[in-house]
């Protein structure tokens, strides 16, 4: 592969393999629940052409993804300043992106890219509703010297060669680096939301599969549910609570390891060089002027070890309420030290925020979220506990519910806090984990108040600080500030010479 990236050149010739790798996984995906099936029940004679229909698609398969690499061109067009793509076998497709739309490139490598000594390179664009466009098969001097170009644009005189920028980037001293004890305490205390949806995505997954597989055979005659319902008559709901929470827990730490082990920033030039990933290797070279909102959370396991989370949040893609979008955007840091907090600080926001005015909410915060998550539920149940005597024994939880549910409104409404300065915005929020979002008023790209009307005559209202990453809300705050302050936000806005990315 040349280094020339103004020709148009086509990946290395390993991406064959990588792209057929790919599409036989996503056949093997969707299809291997019938096959099983198939395998099990068919005679011994249909056996042969089920595996000979399979050494044809996995041959047809080989086959698109050499034409797939054929078509598949890449160049930088240095005078218009724009990253060009061609692709496509059936459907065409020309691809231009803007270098100055490019917001984050990254440098991975999965299992068998590892085993192939190749790497892939994904570009994040803002702006679009296809936001990454993906190189698989790329070696690692020619990745990281086009990482340098899409990032920086058009080299300027005096830039180093190849062969004096890679050796650079691969022996840069990073002044962060998380060891496994680290990662263990990340997995013990953090995390716990999602561990939870991915226990519960496996676990109805395989209620839904053996199901499937019973059905086939047709043999399902209700013995998954009765198995379910009996376990549920003999295990202690004590038991099953721990067993919950150990697996939860070794999921989160299974989860964290995979993908931050070996997780390492660095400075280069004026950028982030972010590296992490156990079986898949990430690199990313970030830019700190294109993060819109730069947080950092905490809970009380956390203080306790003296370390917190980081999240980096950058420009989402045209369709902000996709959540793996969001999630692509962002940028986790996980275990670090206040020290190194406070150092990233000042790479992405220039210095440490300090001497804010704190603004905080009204008493009504806590009206609506005390009558819909604590009073109501409480009265569905006191309903049924006079007509359904099978539920009169579960009262000290609906109690227990109630209690936990009330100090949970409090400590939400202690910590919903704006804090704001000439140079910063703050939002305070959490409950367990108690977060600070910063923003600089020149990355706010609307602003929207509201009142209700029941509110006017006691001055309250709420804001919305929308940003390229996201929209950050204060509610129920003093509607007079609120107007003060959007009139000071907007004149910093108007006033400022500042980029937004």
């Amino acid at each position: 592969m040349e280094n020339d990236f103004s020709k148009p050149q086509r990946q290395s010739a390993a991406g064959i393999i990588i792209m057929a790798g790919y599409s036989i996984q996503q056949v093997v995906r969707a299809l291997i629940i019938p096959f099983i099936v198939f395998a099990v029940k068919a005679e011994r004679a249909h056996l042969l052409y089920f595996f000979a229909g399979a050494g044809v698609l996995v041959l047809l398969t080989l086959i698109y993804s050499y034409f797939n690499y054929l078509k598949f061109t890449f160049f930088l067009d240095d005078k218009k300043q724009e990253f060009i793509i061609n692709k496509g076998v059936f459907n065409k497709t020309l691809l231009t992106i803007p270098l100055e739309k490019i917001q984050q490139v990254n440098i991975n490598q999965s299992l068998l890219q590892k085993i192939i000594g190749v790497y892939s390179l994904q570009i994040d664009t803002a702006g679009g509703a296809d936001k990454e466009v993906s190189i698989k098969a790329i070696n690692e001097a020619s990745a990281y010297i086009l990482k340098e170009h899409l990032l920086n644009g058009k080299k300027a005189e005096g830039t180093p060669s190849l062969d004096e920028e890679l050796p650079k980037l691969n022996t840069e001293i990073p002044f962060l680096s998380i060891s496994p004890a680290t990662l263990l305490k990340v997995g013990l205390t953090s995390n716990y939301g999602s561990s939870v949806a991915l226990l519960i995505g496996f676990a109805y997954a395989l209620f839904h599969n053996t199901k499937e597989i019973l059905r086939a055979f047709d043999t399902d005659n209700g013995q998954v549910e009765a198995a379910i319902e009996k376990g549920f008559t003999i295990a202690s709901i004590g038991f099953l609570v721990i067993a919950v929470i150990f697996i939860l827990l070794i999921i989160n730490i299974i989860r964290t390891f995979v993908k931050y082990y070996d997780f390492k920033i660095s400075k280069h030039k004026h950028s982030l060089l972010i590296s992490t990933g156990l079986l898949t290797k990430k690199n990313t070279l970030l830019s700190p002027n294109k993060v819109q909102i730069t947080t950092y959370s905490q809970n009380y396991f956390q203080r306790k070890f003296n370390m917190l989370n980081l999240s980096l949040k950058q420009a989402d893609s045209g369709n902000p309420k996709d959540p793996k979008d969001l999630e692509k955007s962002n940028l986790s840091i996980p275990g670090c030290s206040p020290a190194e907090k406070d150092e990233i600080l000042k790479m992405i926001l220039g210095n440490i925020p300090n001497h804010a005015k704190t603004f905080a909410p009204n008493f009504r915060f806590i009206n609506l979220p005390i009558i819909f998550s604590a009073i109501l539920p409480v009265g569905i149940y006191i309903g049924l506990w006079l007509n359904i005597p099978e539920v009169k024994p579960f009262y000290p939880l609906a109690i227990a519910y109630f209690v936990i549910s009330i100090i949970m409104i409090y400590f939400s409404y202690k910590r919903h806090r704006l804090m704001v300065n000439q140079e910063f915005i703050i939002k305070k929020s959490g409950i367990w984990d108690v977060s600070f979002e910063h923003i600089f008023p020149h990355k706010i790209q609307a602003i929207t108040t509201f009142q209700y009307p029941w509110h006017k005559n006691v001055d309250v209202g709420h804001v919305n600080l929308h940003t390229a990453a996201g929209v950050i809300h204060f509610k129920y705050g003093s509607y007079t500030e609120i107007k003060n302050l959007v009139n000071y936000w907007l004149y910093q806005v108007e006033s400022s010479d500042e980029d937004w990315m």
